[in-house]
């Protein structure tokens, strides 16, 4: 399987798009870039949309659900069960992701990339298991490059499913318990980042066992070493709920649609995707920079500009969801905040405070 086959992510570029969106924004009744990056992210959903008057329909949250043979490792101090269980309560709109996307107006599924459990059949639950759990990959490649194609092919098909319903912005979040040892090994694979620069303590380790997850990670790198492409060493790091969100991600890119990236794990993700394709990066927004230390170093890697701090770190969605009202003020601004001639102001005082005549 192919599952990278017939990509073709475009930039965004487009000079009179861009130009006219630049002239509506600066036109409001404002100091011209006084909003800050609510203007610059107006801007880029416009041109992700190729229209001056964007609009935002149906956003959909895939939290993507697996569980990781790394544990038995001891590198997370919560039992793997915890995985199933909070999928259980997800779908049945609990959880932070559940509070925060009624909240927030998400539309939530839950997809099970690989959980070790049998679910019984759940309208909220999309089905995309490639097998129980990743290997162990101290002693193995997590998957087989196979299974990691397939997963990724699993989410380029969810996500086209949801963007020919008319959802044209999606959100990102994860559930696995020990997916912090994945996204680190990700992390210092594809940045050359040492381990000790990248490993935090995921679920709640002290400064003990980040240094044995640490330890674990650099054995495990090298056994396997740093491979060529980069979704080699997605399969030999990675995790089944990190390679489908990757498909999503890249997927969602050629469909143009928005992509709002949670924290740590689903930025991995996106970290992959982007080595994959760097023109991904066009296409998303980061809704804030996580607690786990790990995580600032991959969005400065990407320059990547995180719309919230709030030293947040639980994942499943949770930040996507709360950064969304941003997302959508700044649409807002573009589309109905009034304009210096609707509002008969003629004579203003630009950046610089010299009196500009409009």
């Amino acid at each position: 399987m192919n599952s990278l086959k017939n990509l073709n992510i475009q930039p965004i570029e487009n000079g009179e798009l861009r130009k006219l969106l630049q002239h509506n924004i600066d036109q409001k009744t404002k100091p011209v870039g006084s909003l800050g990056y609510l203007e610059e992210l107006a801007l880029r959903i416009g041109l992700i949309q190729e229209s001056t008057r964007p609009e935002l329909k149906s956003p959909v949250m895939l939290t993507v659900a697996s569980d990781h043979g790394i544990t038995e490792e001891g590198v997370s101090p919560v039992p793997p069960e915890i995985t199933w269980q909070q999928v259980n309560n997800f779908i049945n709109g609990g959880g932070g992701i559940g509070l925060f996307c009624k909240q927030y107006g998400f539309d939530l599924y839950v997809v099970d990339a690989g959980v070790d459990h049998d679910f019984e059949p759940h309208p909220r639950l999309i089905d995309k298991k490639v097998r129980k759990a990743t290997r162990n990959f101290l002693k193995e490649p997590a998957m087989t490059q196979e299974e990691c194609d397939k997963a990724i092919q699993n989410g380029r098909d969810v996500v086209a499913l949801f963007a020919e319903k008319g959802s044209n912005v999606v959100g990102f979040g994860e559930m696995g318990i020990g997916n912090s040892s994945p996204a680190t090994a990700l992390l210092s694979v594809y940045t050359g980042l040492s381990l000790e620069e990248c490993t935090g303590p995921g679920c709640g380790l002290d400064q003990k066992g980040i240094q044995k997850k640490s330890g674990v990670l650099q054995q495990a790198i090298e056994k396997h070493g740093i491979l060529e492409k980069p979704e080699a060493n997605l399969a030999a790091y990675g995790g089944l709920e990190i390679a489908t969100m990757v498909g999503g991600m890249l997927e969602a890119a050629q469909r143009r649609m928005l992509i709002v990236v949670d924290g740590f794990i689903t930025t991995s993700a996106f970290l992959a995707a982007y080595e994959i394709c760097p023109t991904v990066r066009d296409y998303a927004v980061f809704s804030h920079c996580s607690k786990e230390h790990g995580h600032v170093k991959m969005l400065n890697y990407m320059n990547g500009r995180p719309l919230l701090n709030l030293d947040l770190r639980l994942g499943e969605g949770t930040g996507s969801a709360i950064a969304y009202p941003i997302i959508q003020g700044s649409v807002a601004m573009l589309n109905e905040m009034t304009s210096f001639g609707e509002a008969k102001v003629y004579n203003v005082v630009d950046e610089t405070g010299n009196i500009v005549t409009k």
